[in-house]
């Protein structure tokens, strides 16, 4: 297992960062024609751009998929063809379905996968999107290329005492909305995007809408165990990033090790970022999960 430190500094070339916030902004901007997977119980939202080897990104708890702007415009350039999908109660995804957890949305990932011509796909999982993709390639090795987790979520991850229920506390109605927004900008503790208001209100459009509160409430009940149990069932090449300064994790470089460590991986450290490293400094994460992609397709 090899652990790679990322040593770029967090105030990177002016140019480069520039530029890679201007094409996320656009792409939040206009956006892709969304598309709708039928599954048992509803639909789920996603979008498709590029062409070449597939690439499925999957968001976390309380975002929605406009959060890999910056990952696939990058991915999309370097030659792969980039899905994103809502998870289910989330962003244009239904609201309408009876479960909402890393098994859910790892049966939609793959069911995703087959519509688009049955893979095999790379999968980059965000915060509980990671665990959903772990276990998927768990399930479904065939399916799976390669995995991609960022800011994972793969087991109940140790948490600083009292942080669980002051959470669920703070997501009690009528203030709970409100408290998510605001919880939601500290998971950026480095440089938030230039349209980051756009992307924000995107999220809180998604809790407004009728069934979208209840969907996000049952989603924070979600267990990681199903998928913590399955990972010495991976077999995928897998790519760990992490924030140093994430703030849902007791410790994120521990966690990130062990997670690179136990799937036998790597893990890029991003210092400085919080729980969207890709969102914060997509100049350190894009680069980087092009290379690993290059190099597993080569056979490194």
């Amino acid at each position: 297992m090899t652990v790679i430190t990322n040593t770029t500094q967090q105030t990177t070339t002016h140019d480069t960062g520039t530029a890679a916030l201007a094409t996320g902004a656009a792409a939040l901007a206009t956006g892709a024609q969304t598309r709708f997977l039928a599954r048992p119980g509803g639909r789920i939202a996603y979008d498709v751009a590029g062409d070449g080897p597939l690439v499925i990104g999957v968001p976390g708890m309380g975002d929605v998929r406009s959060v890999f702007r910056f990952l696939a415009g990058g991915l999309v350039d370097a030659g792969f063809r980039v899905a994103t999908m809502d998870l289910r109660g989330h962003g244009e995804s239904d609201t309408t379905f009876d479960q909402f957890d890393d098994v859910a949305a790892g049966t939609d990932l793959l069911a995703l996968v087959e519509e688009l011509g049955g893979g095999p796909a790379v999968l980059v999982g965000n915060s509980m999107g990671a665990g959903a993709a772990a276990w998927a390639a768990a399930e479904s090795p065939a399916l799976v290329r390669a995995l991609v987790l960022i800011g994972p979520f793969v087991r109940n991850a140790p948490v600083a005492r009292g942080a669980e229920l002051a959470f669920r506390l703070a997501l009690l109605r009528p203030w709970g909305p409100a408290a998510w927004n605001a919880w939601y900008a500290k998971l950026y503790p480095g440089r938030k995007p230039a349209d980051f208001e756009a992307h924000r209100a995107l999220i809180r459009a998604s809790i407004r809408r009728p069934g979208g509160w209840a969907a996000f409430s049952r989603t924070t009940h979600t267990s990681h165990a199903p998928a913590a149990a399955r990972l010495g069932s991976v077999t995928a090449p897998t790519l760990v990033v992490m924030g140093d300064a994430d703030p849902d994790f007791k410790d994120p470089t521990a966690e990130a090790t062990w997670i690179a460590e136990t799937l036998g991986g790597r893990a890029v450290i991003v210092p400085g970022s919080g729980h969207y490293p890709h969102a914060e400094y997509p100049e350190i994460v894009t680069p980087a999960v092009v290379e690993f992609l290059r190099r597993e397709a080569a056979g490194a």
